[in-house]
């Protein structure tokens, strides 16, 4: 994988491009696609546990909507921090189960507890002290380890953009950033600091389709 292109959200209102290259679209959360500014292109998709426990509490009894929400990103991964905290596994578990006789052909995996741990480690020893890193963090973290190339677009913890327009935390929902879990404004600090040594390219000014 020579280039990875990580899309966490459209905050910055970003016109989708054609990918003709060989870079790959990670996406956070179930994040909805389309075909206008998000794209439809998808290579790896994060669940968060707490999504399974309060969107789809009965999926073994009714699949149907967590099957339908995962089928519009074809067979692109699911990853899942199944072992991140106690109360994550079973959900996990279950998304696996559930999953895999119906889709065969869109892996469920999980992340290494050891890793989440080494990496939480590793960030909090460099000043960055919150409870847990977001799912956008780690996956960039992810990135850099394996990839030439990372861009980043849509990391954005601020209410307005750069001309002051609002933003949304997600552009598929209304949902608000946990103070109490994330120290986003911190992640972001470190994100400039790296694409300020040239590790990653942050993408902040909206994109123009070529």
């Amino acid at each position: 994988m020579k280039k990875f292109s990580q899309e966490l959200s459209d905050f910055l209102n970003c016109p989708y491009k054609q990918n003709t290259s060989e870079q790959q679209f990670n996406r956070f959360n179930l994040a909805l696609v389309n075909d206008s500014d998000v794209g439809l292109k998808t290579d790896l998709m994060n669940i968060n546990p707490s999504q399974i426990l309060t969107q789809y509490k009965t999926m073994e009894q009714d699949p149907g909507p967590l099957v339908e929400r995962i089928s519009v990103y074809g067979n692109s991964s699911l990853i899942i921090p199944a072992f991140a905290y106690g109360f994550c596994t079973s959900p996990s578990l279950r998304v696996l189960r559930v999953l895999q006789p119906i889709r065969p052909q869109q892996p469920v995996v999980f992340f290494n507890p050891h890793y989440l741990r080494a990496l939480d480690r590793f960030w909090k020893w460099r000043g960055l002290k919150e409870p847990r890193l977001s799912s956008g963090f780690i996956l960039i973290s992810a990135a850099l380890e394996m990839c030439e190339h990372v861009h980043v677009y849509g990391f954005w913890p601020f209410g307005t953009d750069l001309q002051e327009n609002p933003v949304p935390y997600h552009y598929y929902d209304q949902s608000k950033p946990s103070p109490y879990m994330h120290r986003m404004p911190e992640e972001f600090v470190r994100l400039l600091q790296l694409h300020s040594q040239g590790a990653l390219t942050l993408h902040l000014q909206p994109c123009h389709t070529p």
